[in-house]
């Protein structure tokens, strides 16, 4: 296999480069054989190169963008007025085949739009989406799609999602009978508005899919399904709600149990018993969100996230684009075409 070169964009984010540059290093330390190309400012990057010594470093490339796309930028407004800016570059770069891949941690909306632009959609997909991995009751991963990408969605188009998700488990998983479930106010099959309801009738009739049903919110950590399926609304709300529940418990929890001495000697001993746990439930270990359906590997990092979380979005990428992501979703889209015709 040719090795793999992923494009950085290091601008992005709300806690600066040195959070990405100390991603990247932790990256380095497990991964021998890829190849990054950071991409950002040279003044900027060339200091932090210097610090932590990938000045000279065989698998680091430092590539100059003049310009950084700000969290506050309208989407649309960043593809004409901001040209050379370091998500611009990276997604140019991957356009042109010198990077498998690109990880950005910037604007939501900008990224989308010119990831959407730059790229192309896979022939035949109506629409990408952003997907990201849920920890579950089984000890594995569910994937959530749409996660904000498309707040509105016909049934054609979640049935993408449903094909999309389903290729995209398989391969990230390494499972050949992946589930696939729309997510719905209730299991029956009247609940629902009409698209989810036209949308559970296509995938029960693809012999693409492995379509189980509905599922509501209250199993979206059940490991009932392995890929589950909505619009971007519901979507974002739910894995923002969910968030928002994590982090209240653990605050609670830190702030009980850190009231007295003994009760923190308590907490201290059970984070050692349950280690194992509490890492495999930290949302560090999640964080990229993949845009699939594009013809490239477009991950998006929580704008907020530490190196850790950093780090796993660049794992992400990584994996996606070393078993060719993209392509095995184009060839699942033709086939499915192909049956509908």
């Amino acid at each position: 296999m040719p090795e793999l070169k992923l494009a950085i964009d290091a601008m992005g984010g709300d806690n600066g480069p040195s959070v990405v540059i100390e991603a990247l290093i932790n990256s380095l330390k497990q991964d021998t054989t890829t190849q990054f190309v950071v991409v950002g400012d040279e003044a900027i990057l060339s200091s932090l190169f210097s610090q932590f010594e990938l000045s000279d470093h065989p698998q680091v490339t430092l590539v100059h963008a003049e310009q950084v796309v700000e969290m506050t930028d309208k989407p649309g407004a960043t593809m004409r007025q901001k040209p050379q800016s370091s998500m611009r570059v990276a997604l140019d770069m991957h356009a042109h085949g010198e990077v498998d891949g690109v990880v950005s941690g910037g604007n939501t909306g900008a990224l989308m739009a010119q990831a959407y632009f730059i790229l192309k959609p896979i022939p035949g997909v109506l629409r990408p989406a952003l997907m990201a991995a849920l920890p579950n009751m089984t000890g594995g991963r569910s994937y959530l799609l749409d996660l904000g990408a498309n707040p509105s969605c016909d049934s054609e188009t979640l049935f993408q999602f449903g094909v999309m998700g389903s290729v995209a488990a398989r391969v990230l998983e390494s499972d050949k009978n992946v589930s696939v479930a729309l997510l719905n106010m209730g299991e029956e099959e009247l609940k629902g508005n009409d698209e989810v309801r036209n949308a559970a009738q296509l995938l029960g009739q693809s012999e693409h899919v492995n379509y189980i049903g509905f599922i509501e919110g209250n199993h979206l950590f059940s490991g009932r399904a392995d890929v589950i399926v909505c619009d971007g609304f519901v979507g974002n709300i739910a894995l923002k709600s969910c968030e928002g529940l994590a982090t209240l418990i653990i605050d609670e929890l830190k702030a009980s149990l850190t009231s007295h001495w003994l009760y923190s000697w308590f907490f201290k001993f059970l984070q050692k018993r349950t280690k194992k746990s509490w890492q495999r439930l930290k949302p560090d270990h999640y964080n990229g969100a993949s845009l699939i359906g594009l013809r490239g590997v477009v991950v998006k990092s929580h704008g907020s996230a530490n190196a850790t979380a950093f780090e796993s979005a660049i794992s992400h990428a990584i994996k996606e684009a070393s078993h060719r992501l993209p392509e095995k979703i184009q060839d699942r889209v033709e086939s499915v075409l192909l049956e509908q015709h």
